[in-house]
């Protein structure tokens, strides 16, 4: 990486040398902020996702930026007279979700590496290319780490609730957000699309707020409008691969299947997860004959991403999709018209948790 002292006393750097001890400053500053930005992050990795990948890659860049942290760019530090220690903003005194706390984060270090870029242009020659990659690195992690969160959620998240036209829509939405379901899709075949992105950007702000993955039902432009997590396609939907264009790698994509060589096909087009069913007739899935428990089994079988039982399920008969191999369901009506959304809730999770602790009991006999 070569020498990391000025250059400015070689007189190839700054014209003037008495805007030396502000470029320090400027760059002392940004290291620190860049640094501390990639520790918040690192810890998240290391403590909330367990992952020695990210956790190692955040550390490596940290090490990087202390190299550069010389004595000279410390010594210039003035912070009792530095005006931008009185600057706040409201934003800074909460935040709302991990993901929210990771975004916060990710540009601070981004902003931070580019000043860093160009201000170390007039300090050390080899100092802007070094940011200028370091950037990018910071660019592709940022995707690759939001992408990596979203599987472990959708991994982890045994009920999904699919969202039916109501005029107590967001109330109901909440309250099962209340009971901890942490996946939804916004589902509505009837509205007129300006109403319906302004649902779906209303639907994505409550499931930041709680910490929950929100897809949209069939749209990816509407996805897109409203930065959902990502889209679930219908057999008659555009084609997962456009899905995938058009979102990005790094989002979400859900196919509806019902018979196992839909499954197949989805899983070669590279759908993320699976809809299985209608296990039951359902006036969501009007004509739609009922796939029955032996798809289930099937896709319990042979289902190599994760995957969700859906069609008529409610609290009467979740145990027996349950017992039939599921291990996570979709519901509509079991909670879109349930008197009480939250105990809905609370007992379709109680139910996985529970059919999940007797499996675990089972295979360890």
């Amino acid at each position: 990486m070569g020498d990391k002292h000025s250059w400015s006393e070689t007189g190839e750097g700054l014209a003037t040398a008495g805007a030396q001890p502000a470029v320090c400053r400027i760059l002392d500053a940004n290291l620190d902020r860049a640094r501390e930005g990639l520790r918040i992050i690192e810890e998240w990795c290391r403590f909330g996702l367990n992952s020695v990948q990210f956790a190692g890659a955040c550390k490596q860049m940290r090490q990087e930026l202390a190299a550069w942290h010389t004595e000279e760019l410390r010594s210039a530090r003035d912070t009792a007279g530095d005006p931008g220690t009185e600057l706040t903003h409201p934003g800074e005194e909460r935040r709302s979700s991990i993901r929210q706390l990771l975004q916060v984060n990710f540009s601070r270090v981004e902003e931070a590496l580019r000043v860093l870029e160009e201000y170390g242009k007039l300090h050390h020659p080899d100092m802007g290319a070094a940011f200028k990659q370091m950037r990018y690195r910071v660019y592709t992690m940022e995707s690759t780490l939001l992408a990596y969160q979203r599987h472990q959620q959708l991994q982890s998240s045994g009920l999904y609730l699919v969202t039916a036209p109501s005029e107590q829509l967001f109330q109901i939405v909440e309250a099962a957000l209340q009971g901890g379901l942490t996946l939804l899709q916004y589902r509505d075949k009837t509205a007129e699309d300006t109403d319906r992105l302004k649902n779906a950007q209303k639907l994505c702000q409550l499931c930041r707020r709680y910490g929950a993955l929100f897809i949209v039902n069939d749209r990816a432009d509407l996805a897109i409008a409203a930065d959902a997590d990502g889209v679930h396609l219908g057999q008659q939907d555009i084609p997962i691969a456009l899905a995938r264009q058009l979102l990005g790698p790094h989002r979400l994509v859900g196919r509806s299947t019902t018979n196992p060589e839909e499954m197949q096909r989805a899983v070669l087009e590279g759908a993320d997860y699976i809809g299985v069913g209608p296990v039951f007739e359902t006036p969501t899935k009007v004509g739609k004959e009922a796939a029955g428990f032996d798809y289930v089994k099937y896709a319990a079988a042979h289902s190599p991403v994760p995957w969700f039982a859906i069609g008529g399920i409610d609290m009467g008969n979740v145990n027996d999709v349950l017992a039939a191999g599921a291990q996570r369901v979709a519901v509509v009506r079991a909670i879109m018209e349930a008197d009480q959304p939250t105990l809905a809730t609370q007992y379709f999770i109680s139910q996985l948790a529970r059919m999940q602790t007797l499996k675990a009991l089972k295979s360890a006999e």
